[in-house]
């Protein structure tokens, strides 16, 4: 079986990202009952649009409709449901029971893929779900990797399984948390997640006033404020033999650059594992790759055992900037600038299916005249060493200090 990449779709423009780096399958809300309500989202007639381009690319497309409903939630709820069916929609990933029942009803032709929001932990829970007309369980991301062979063992294979292999993890029972509606009056599951868990906390006890004590973690205790990233690009080799139907990447909020690479390290990763061949040099290489995007300490999470628990840090200073995005192919080519780019500068190049390149900065302006650097939202011919493909991204490296 060969098992699918599943990346965000937060727009159009990851959509089509998402889709030139090797997805097999993109999840994507439109702008009711989803989490990440924050994210861009789309329309129905986007969202319409957007599914035409995933099949027209060979890829499936899976509308979330993962909210916990409250009782004014359920007014409009079929009617949506019926929307993005006509829209082409290939599954809904939902989490509430309530909306799992009107969907059964409402549109029965359409594929149910439980979210991790619900907490599937065992096979008798997966059954009772799949008793209710669920297709795909969404694996909680607190199972252990001998507690999914398990799992994997006791299930048909009429169940799908899914589970997360890289990006943010929320601090909580797999996602499903209550910091946010408490500390900003935003309800994480209602998508409006304000992120506490990545804000710095410290200990206050009333009788010592200014005597901060930070919050951190140890094997031993209670995870309260992990601020690490899930990354599992070297246990894919493993995870490819278990039968997991679908490796999700998180993400419908982060950039184009995320999404990009995040997508082709693990689409890397899991064909050579299918060819059986060059696995510990594409891994190697995904392992580069993915620490070349804007990420917090990587981490295992729960698959390898407990995880253990780091002190508190924040993002990483990165070596590697994303500054562009080739609009047009050709050499010159055509590239919109989305951050400062000096001439002269080196620069480093990814692309769909090509080998990645660096090479020195010769830009020149729409005119075609030599300009010292250019700005956001610029337009500039670029001269390449090397072809380039239409979305190859464009890095900034930067100077070691």
């Amino acid at each position: 079986m060969k098992p699918e990449i599943l990346a965000p779709a937060g727009n159009m423009e990851k959509l089509e990202i998402a889709l030139a780096y090797g997805a097999d399958a993109v999840y994507g809300g439109g702008q009711a009952y989803s989490l990440r309500a924050l994210a861009d989202n789309f329309n129905l007639e986007e969202l319409k649009t957007a599914v035409a381009l995933a099949h027209r690319e060979g890829a499936r497309f899976y509308a979330t409709v993962n909210i916990f409903a409250h009782e004014k939630d359920l007014e409009g709820l079929p009617g949506y449901l019926e929307s993005l069916a006509a829209c082409g929609v290939d599954a809904l990933i939902v989490s509430d029971p309530g909306i799992i029942r009107i969907a059964r009803k409402v549109v029965p032709e359409l594929p149910l893929h439980l979210s991790t929001q619900a907490n599937c932990l065992n096979s008798e829970s997966a059954l009772l779900w799949a008793e209710l007309g669920v297709k795909r369980i969404i694996l909680a991301r607190e199972l252990h990797l001998e507690e999914i062979k398990e799992l994997r063992a006791k299930l048909s294979r009429e169940i799908e399984l899914e589970m997360f292999v890289h990006g943010a993890m929320c601090l909580s029972y797999s996602g499903r948390c209550w910091l946010s509606a408490y500390l900003a009056d935003r309800d994480a599951n209602q998508g409006l997640c304000a992120h506490p868990c990545r804000w710095k906390y410290a200990l206050l006890e009333e009788k010592r006033p200014g005597e901060y004590y930070p919050v951190f973690e140890d094997e031993r205790g209670t995870y309260v404020m992990n601020s690490h990233d899930l990354c599992l690009v070297e246990e894919l080799p493993k995870l490819m033999e278990l039968g997991i139907a679908s490796f999700k990447i998180e993400g419908r909020m982060k950039g184009i650059h995320y999404v990009a690479t995040a997508t082709r390290a693990y689409r890397t990763v899991r064909d050579a594992c299918l060819r059986g061949e060059k696995i510990e040099e594409a891994v190697a290489t995904a392992k580069q790759e993915l620490a070349r995007i804007e990420h917090r300490p990587y981490t295992t999470g729960f698959l390898l055992g407990e995880p253990k628990q780091n002190p508190h840090r924040s993002y990483e200073s990165l070596a590697y900037g994303f500054v562009g995005i080739v609009l047009e192919e050709g050499n010159p080519a055509k590239v919109g600038v989305r951050n400062y780019l000096p001439q002269g500068a080196r620069i480093e190049v990814l692309s769909p299916n090509l080998e990645v390149f660096q090479q020195t900065n010769r830009m020149f302006s729409e005119e075609g005249e030599p300009i010292e650097a250019a700005h956001a939202n610029y337009t500039v011919w670029l001269e390449f060493e090397r072809p380039v493909e239409k979305y190859s991204l464009i890095r900034l490296v930067k100077e070691e200090k």
